[in-house]
């Protein structure tokens, strides 16, 4: 039987697990970040288990903690998500492919470029992920000496997306005529010049690729700050911003979607996918068991280094023993600080006990059995805290396959997720509409 509410889920993969001490668990290739045999093992089975999508994150610059904590993770350094995509685009068929790419040191005729060739290479499965950038040293790999304020990421990143749909509406649907008769291969009034020039960008246009077969790449965005939520209610199709708990949760859900509203958009047009953190055990000691053991696998030099990136503030500094100390602000992400700042006073924790969290994962976590998980799960989509998860795995393949094999299976069951796909595209398996082209209307339908 398969209910009126279906779960959606994405892997959220970088491009295997974020989860520091993954490549040191019994059974884990501490090699698949560049392994592709690897990773297109991992990718065949999330699609054989009917995954919407699978979802590169990605990084700038190598991350900025010391070297001492560097060189215990695996996190360190990844595959160019383009490249990555593009092969994994020829191995599998119908598992959306979602790949981030950065607003604040990128073009924007380059992201519209790559995106629109992603999602023609795969018949229309391709997802860009909005991102304005975090980490300080990706400044310095881009020529600056100092990263642009927050406020002023979010309101490049705004201009930034109308520029890349605009270049995604360069051509109309049926602009490619391609008459061999006659010689002629395109009309040239189906053509659109952009000549945008606004705060931060100058771009012509037109795009020199058709328009996307899903006419824009899906939209993703994760930031839960207010330019965060204002950016997603305007634009995102996706957002995958994780809340703690699902108190929290709907609340975001009910805020976004409001703004969404108020921006004259339908609430049904974006899919809240927070990050899941998700352990699978045969019993809940079992789960526990294993989450414990990955842990234990993560150590204190790199937990907190990653605290203090978390932080936006270096806290290799402070008494491990004793309580967060008030946090100046800074230029990093503002709704990450607050959520470690609220996580260790909601559990009293000290700094050693934060540490040893975002040394691991310190998100959103469901660890229990398949069916437990799926009680979790299911509560969430009925309650609207989500509309479903990017899933986190806690290492691999045996994290991955206790998901695809055993809480899938357990969520199919219960009829709150597909048993096979429906569409070709990825917006085909989230239920999005295909845009119109707001400047040249196609005959094409």
């Amino acid at each position: 039987m398969t209910s009126a509410k279906q779960l959606h889920l994405g892997a959220f993969m970088r491009p295997v697990s974020l989860h520091t001490g993954a490549w040191r668990y019994p059974g884990a290739a501490p090699d698949a970040n560049f392994s592709f045999k690897h990773i297109k093992s991992y990718a065949q089975k999330l699609e054989a288990a009917k995954f919407d999508a699978f979802f590169m994150a990605d990084h700038l610059a190598v991350l900025n903690m010391p070297v001492e904590a560097l060189r215990r993770s695996h996190t360190v350094t990844s595959f160019e998500p383009f490249t990555l995509l593009s092969a994994l685009a020829a191995v599998t068929e119908r598992i959306g492919l979602v790949a981030t790419a950065s607003t604040t040191f990128d073009h924007a005729y380059h992201i519209a470029r790559r995106f629109a060739s992603l999602d023609h290479l795969s018949e229309g499965r391709s997802g860009w992920n909005i991102v304005t950038t975090s980490n300080p040293d990706a400044a310095l790999n881009f020529g600056l000496d100092d990263h642009m304020e927050h406020g002023e990421r979010y309101r490049r990143a705004r201009e930034f997306y109308d520029v890349v749909t605009g270049l995604w509406d360069s051509f109309a649907d049926d602009a490619f005529i391609r008459d061999v008769d006659s010689g002629i291969f395109f009309d040239p009034d189906k053509m659109r010049v952009l000549d945008h020039q606004g705060e931060f960008l100058k771009v012509r246009g037109p795009l020199n690729i058709a328009r996307p077969p899903q006419g824009w790449p899906v939209v993703v965005q994760a930031g839960s700050s207010e330019p965060g939520r204002q950016l997603a209610a305007e634009t995102a199709e996706v957002v995958f911003a994780a809340p703690r708990d699902l108190t929290a949760a709907k609340a975001l859900y009910a805020d976004i979607k409001g703004r969404m509203q108020k921006a004259g958009r339908p609430r049904d047009h974006l899919k809240m996918l927070p990050a899941a953190f998700v352990v699978i055990g045969d019993t809940l000691e079992d789960a526990r068991a294993k989450r414990a053991k990955l842990d234990s696998l993560v150590h204190y030099e790199s937990a907190i280094a990653s605290l203090s990136i978390a932080l936006g503030h270096d806290a290799s500094g402070f008494d491990p023993d004793a309580p967060l100390p008030a946090i100046p602000d800074t230029n990093a992400s503002k709704s990450g600080r607050e959520q470690v700042i609220q996580l260790a006073a909601s559990e009293n924790m000290t700094v050693r006990q934060l540490a040893q969290r975002y040394g691991g994962y310190a998100g959103l976590a469901f660890v229990g059995t398949a069916e437990t998980v799926a009680d979790s799960m299911q509560q969430w989509l009925d309650e609207e805290g989500s509309d479903g998860f990017n899933v986190v795995f806690p290492f691999l393949p045996a994290g991955l396959d206790d998901v695809t094999q055993r809480l899938v299976p357990e969520l199919q069951g219960r009829g709150i997720f597909r048993s096979e796909y429906s569409g070709k595209t990825l917006r085909d398996h989230l239920g999005l509409p295909r845009p119109e082209n707001r400047h040249l209307p196609s005959a094409v339908k």
